[in-house]
């Protein structure tokens, strides 16, 4: 169930900048109505505001079932139990939000609120997922706090760049509202707030890339094989969504390519829902538990490495 929330959270991300990039984020003028009715308007713009409003209830019963299966589960987990919450509240919290976004005829920070909130929610069913196929004591602490940190401090530079990246969208031409709509955007250095605000996301993005490759490093040289692999995945995804992000700003920002680097965030969370060790700090480190550690050929039968070694 919590492989399936973050499949469905992935996926309201991708509608909910459809929603955006064929400007129909004013398509239902209100809220939870459209039009003052049920079901909306047959409009191009209005069917598909809807069926994004409509995907999101798929969405909330999705995360109900996740935290109701997490509650009822035996043996109780309370780590489960707190992180399948953030599901139904997010999704909630992501109504609400999308409300006072509608009403306030998308401004800037409702809308860069909106999808960021879409992406710490994300991060809470990708926590549930990663935490869910992992009993309690099975994966012992790793020794080793420096690469543990290294890791870890990749996280708020992601999302940093995440965050300047919907600041650049919130100042670019689409603005999710048709022709004649009055729609607010950031405007803080005129007619070059865009090319600014891109040029600070650029660099913040080849800061994390750099910082991606400087951990990759940092683990290859204190022996730490088990996390090369998501190392080297996230530093692939990043190089991708800098070659997406290059041609999108050369081409004048084509709805199509905006709507695959909206989405391109997405990734980092996948390879921790798999068997990979440890996506860069997305997630904890999977560790061997004593069980499955390998026993030297010289060890005698029954006796396993102490766990303090195991990291």
């Amino acid at each position: 169930m919590a492989y399936i929330a973050v499949a469905a959270l992935s996926i309201i991300v991708l509608t909910g900048a459809a929603v955006r990039l064929t400007d129909s984020g004013l398509g239902c003028p209100d809220w939870p109505k459209c039009y003052g009715r049920t079901l909306p308007p047959l409009s191009t713009h209005a069917v598909i505001e809807y069926s994004n409003r409509a995907i999101s209830g798929v969405v909330g019963v999705i995360a109900v079932a996740a935290f109701v299966l997490a509650f009822f589960r035996t043996p109780r987990r309370r780590d489960l139990i707190w992180l399948s919450a953030t599901l139904p509240l997010g999704v909630v919290a992501q109504a609400v939000l999308g409300g006072f976004t509608v009403r306030e005829h998308l401004a800037p920070g409702f809308v860069m609120g909106h999808f960021g909130l879409s992406m710490v929610i994300l991060v809470g069913a990708v926590a549930l997922a990663w935490r869910a196929g992992h009993e309690p004591g099975s994966r012992p602490r790793s020794t080793d706090r420096v690469a543990v940190w290294s890791a870890r401090v990749l996280a708020p530079l992601g999302g940093l760049a995440i965050f300047a990246g919907t600041a650049a969208t919130a100042a670019g031409p689409h603005s999710g509202g048709v022709s004649g709509d009055r729609v607010h955007r950031l405007h803080f250095k005129g007619n070059d707030t865009l090319q600014w605000i891109v040029h600070q996301h650029a660099t913040i993005a080849a800061v994390f890339g750099v910082a991606v490759i400087g951990v990759w490093l940092l683990h290859r040289r204190r022996g730490l094989t088990r996390t090369f692999e998501p190392l080297t995945v996230l530093g692939v995804l990043l190089a991708a969504q800098g070659l997406i992000g290059s041609v999108q700003y050369e081409l004048h920002l084509p709805s199509d390519i905006v709507w695959v680097h909206v989405a391109w965030p997405r990734s980092p969370g996948w390879p921790c829902c798999g068997r990979w060790p440890r996506p860069a700090g997305w997630c904890p480190e999977r560790r061997r538990s004593p069980a499955t550690e390998p026993v030297p050929a010289s060890a005698e039968v029954g006796t396993l490495e102490p766990a303090g070694r195991l990291g």
